[in-house]
């Protein structure tokens, strides 16, 4: 089989123009979603390490139906399934959104609890010997120190749902991966493009490390 095959340099920069106008959804979907899924992470995190077994056991099941099933599976269901029982459609973007949200929300959940796991009981207990009530100790003393041992795996959970919105080509979202899509159905430009939509992730994410690095060494995190 001879194979004369030579990569189009001018085809994958001729595709910039199409690819970028994918980074505004992919940005608002993902960081839209992490949002939500932080608060729904705090929520969840803190009735884990809760002592009362009917509020633990709710946020057991959530976390493990969302971190077992796969976020394709969950934003196909949220899109197709939910107007089912809902009785109207759902926008593409809100699904999508939607399932980065319950996604991410069940992985920070778990950081949330190792973190606040982490810091050494004693210092609950001697913040309630000098006079401050549970909830200003959990407020003032344990979840700053937890929060900063979170940073480092919050960021990977963005960056890993910065990636999962690749898939929401599936449902029309106008991403990166569905620009692409569709300049390469007029193009026939297939490894170039994706090529270029490869480079523009790695971008973001890159940027996003840096950024945490950033936080890691002598921002937020060192405080």
């Amino acid at each position: 089989m001879d194979v004369n095959f030579q990569f189009d340099w001018s085809a994958a920069f001729g595709s910039i123009p199409y690819l970028l106008p994918g980074i505004p959804w992919t940005l608002l979907i993902s960081f839209g979603g992490l949002a939500i899924g932080f608060f729904i992470g705090i929520f969840f995190g803190l009735l884990r390490i809760s002592p009362l077994r009917w509020l633990r056991w709710p946020a057991i099941i959530y976390v493990e139906v969302f971190r077992g099933t796969p976020i394709l599976v969950q934003v196909l269901f949220i899109f197709y399934g939910l107007p089912q029982l809902l009785g109207g459609p759902i926008n593409a973007l809100v699904a999508g959104i939607a399932a980065i949200a319950v996604n991410s929300g069940a992985y920070i959940s778990e950081i949330v609890r190792g973190g606040v796991q982490s810091i050494e009981r004693g210092q609950g207990e001697a913040s309630l010997s000098l006079g401050l009530s549970r909830t200003q100790a959990f407020r003032y003393v344990i979840w700053p120190q937890a929060f900063r041992r979170m940073i480092p795996p919050l960021g990977n959970q963005g960056i890993i749902s910065i990636k999962d919105t690749s898939l929401f080509s599936v449902i029309g979202v106008s991403e990166l991966v569905r620009q692409g899509q569709i300049y390469i159905a007029t193009t026939f430009t297939a490894l170039e493009v994706y090529f270029m939509v490869a480079l523009m992730y790695l971008a973001i994410t890159w940027t996003l490390s840096i950024i945490l690095r950033q936080l890691e060494r002598g921002g937020l995190a060192g405080q």
